[in-house]
């Protein structure tokens, strides 16, 4: 699969998940525009890219940082072909101790992100005559204890998602999730409780093992790849055949 002469903007993407992807994606042939709020992890992750890339920070909750961004990407690499939205981050809670900032906080990054950047690079995509989008969503979707703000903004993600395919199927843009399960990265694995919990999901998935950032990368990949042109508005589960 190759995307010599692709522009990929990838978000989170200075991320355990993200950071994957941009190798990924870089490694067959895209220029990719790491978008994260951190700045100075986005541009040493771009440095690090086999292809001539680029760090730009941004608040994936404010339109008008996004909308600077992706022109901005634009304007410097010359077009935006695919949209990856790794961004997201989890803050647990039972529904009963769950408060408003919890639950405005994970909605803004991990829903409101993703539709925002999806506003923005349509336009560019429509122009060039077709895209891919990606956007990032999680086992979580089909609900978990503890989770009922990160679990309702990765069911929504998949929702804008189908939407999304739909609208957009005609100018040529398909737009897929993945749905991974656990994880091993840097943010998974400074919860407390983490080596039990991938004890737990191992002997509970089909392989017997946690995911790793490279297994998601791989399947965003093909997604965003010409391979995958007939291919739209489908949930691609990362989960080690982990469901429920």
């Amino acid at each position: 699969m190759t995307l010599e002469g692709k522009v990929a903007i990838v978000t989170g993407g200075a991320g355990g998940l993200g950071t994957a992807t941009c190798r990924r994606l870089a490694a067959d042939g895209a220029q990719v525009a790491v978008v994260d709020v951190d700045a100075d992890r986005a541009v040493t992750v771009a440095r690090s890219l086999a292809t001539e890339s680029i760090g730009w920070q941004a608040d994936l909750t404010s339109r008008d940082a996004i909308e600077a961004a992706v022109g901005n990407v634009a304007e410097r690499l010359g077009r935006v072909d695919i949209l990856v939205t790794a961004a997201g981050f989890a803050r647990d809670a039972l529904i009963g101790e769950m408060g408003d900032d919890d639950w405005e906080a994970v909605l803004a990054v991990c829903l409101y992100g993703p539709f925002a950047c999806s506003r923005a690079v349509v336009p560019h995509m429509v122009e060039q005559g077709g895209g891919r989008i990606v956007h990032v969503a999680s086992r979580a979707y089909l609900g978990n204890p503890g989770q009922a703000n990160y679990s309702a903004a990765k069911a929504g993600v998949i929702g804008l998602t189908k939407s999304l395919a739909k609208e957009l199927g005609r100018h040529r843009i398909t737009a897929n999730a993945v749905a991974p399960g656990l994880i091993r990265t840097p943010m998974t694995e400074s919860h407390p409780k983490f080596e039990a919990i991938a004890e737990r999901a191992a002997r509970e998935s089909s392989i017997r093992r946690v995911g790793e950032p490279d297994d998601v990368a791989a399947a965003i990949a093909f997604l965003v790849s010409d391979e995958a042109s007939y291919l739209t508005g489908d949930v691609l589960h990362v989960s080690g055949g982990r469901y429920g």
